[in-house]
């Protein structure tokens, strides 16, 4: 039997009066939904193992948006690929804010190194804020005869593929410092890649290994007692953390590397959102506890707007994007 006139024209009027509610009601809108976030859990990707530099900062910055935010920001290690599996599990996650990306240096140099990516980093991850940037250092194993940047550079002249020169892996930080250092120098190292820094730098501890660019904050504490030999660090300033240690361009112009993190999420999270993680960052970075653990080492704070942060994200994609061109390198 069908419904009557009257009874279509009832229905009718209560599915726009509903309708009409969902779309002015404020619990639905974007602002609401950032206003009551975070509202459970959310996981911050890490694309590298425990106990390396990356790891430690995303703990650091996820205490501190638990404390600031209410909410746990749990930290879940994905390594392997470069961090593409990370980097693809967020590009995959829903857009709500509960599923962010540490972004580090390795994400601006996969975008040329890899041809096969299933997403445009650029393209795919909103950049929410800048956490740190700090040196690498260049350091040796203690046997190695070379106390100097000239030192080790004669060396290496004189052992051309004898050194084995460790890196977290293909496109990290430290295996592009090799590479750029290799291509200003004319040198012949062989890279030796590991699944992540912590490995790499207990081989060199071992004498595995010859050399290695590590971040300077994870290397601190073995240059201080003397286990591996600091040559230099790889900013275009010298490091508060080691004053008297000097820089690779005194020696080798216009060499430059940083070792840099930040945050990133899916491209279609609100911006809202977005703010809201952005403020809570750069209040995070302020406070001096916070700012003191992740500064103690020789890293400074980023923080700053999401604009800057996605400039120095192009900015490092153009820049890395000429040295693996430039070098052929190849994904392990």
């Amino acid at each position: 039997m069908m419904p009557s006139a009257s009874a279509l024209k009832t229905s009718r009027r209560q599915f726009l009066q509903l309708a009409t509610g969902f779309a002015v009601n404020p619990a639905f809108s974007p602002t609401a939904k950032a206003q009551t976030y975070p509202s459970r859990p959310a996981r911050i990707i890490v694309g590298f193992p425990p106990g390396g530099a990356a790891d430690t900062t995303a703990r650091l910055i996820g205490q501190w948006l638990s404390k600031r935010l209410g909410q746990p920001f749990v930290i879940e290690n994905r390594p392997g690929a470069g961090t593409n599996i990370a980097t693809e599990s967020v590009v995959k996650a829903p857009a709500d804010g509960y599923t962010l990306l540490l972004v580090s240096v390795a994400n601006t140099v996969n975008a040329t190194l890899y041809e096969w990516l299933n997403f445009d980093f650029i393209r795919d991850i909103a950049p929410v804020a800048g956490l740190i940037r700090g040196p690498l250092v260049l350091e040796l194993n203690p046997e190695v005869p070379a106390s100097t940047i000239p030192e080790f550079i004669a060396y290496a002249r004189a052992n051309p593929g004898r050194i084995n020169m460790a890196s977290a892996g293909n496109g990290t930080p430290g295996h592009m410092a090799a590479e750029m250092f290799q291509l200003m120098t004319g040198l012949d190292f062989t890279d030796v890649p590991y699944r992540g820094g912590a490995r790499a730098l207990t081989d060199l501890l071992a004498g595995h290994v010859q050399a290695m660019f590590d971040n300077l904050p994870t290397s601190l504490e073995y240059i201080r007692a003397a286990r591996v030999r600091p040559l230099a660090v790889t900013t275009a300033t010298r490091s508060d953390a080691l004053p008297d240690l000097p820089t690779v361009s005194e020696f080798v112009p216009e060499y430059e590397v940083s070792s840099w993190f930040g945050i990133g999420v899916p491209r279609d999270t609100s911006e809202e959102i977005i703010d809201k993680l952005n403020t809570a960052i750069n209040a995070g970075l302020a406070d001096p506890n916070l700012n003191a653990q992740l500064t103690d080492s020789g890293s400074i704070p980023l923080g700053g707007s999401r604009a800057d942060f996605f400039r120095l994200i192009v900015q490092e994609t153009e820049k890395w994007g000429k040295v693996v061109r430039a070098a052929n390198i190849k994904p392990e």
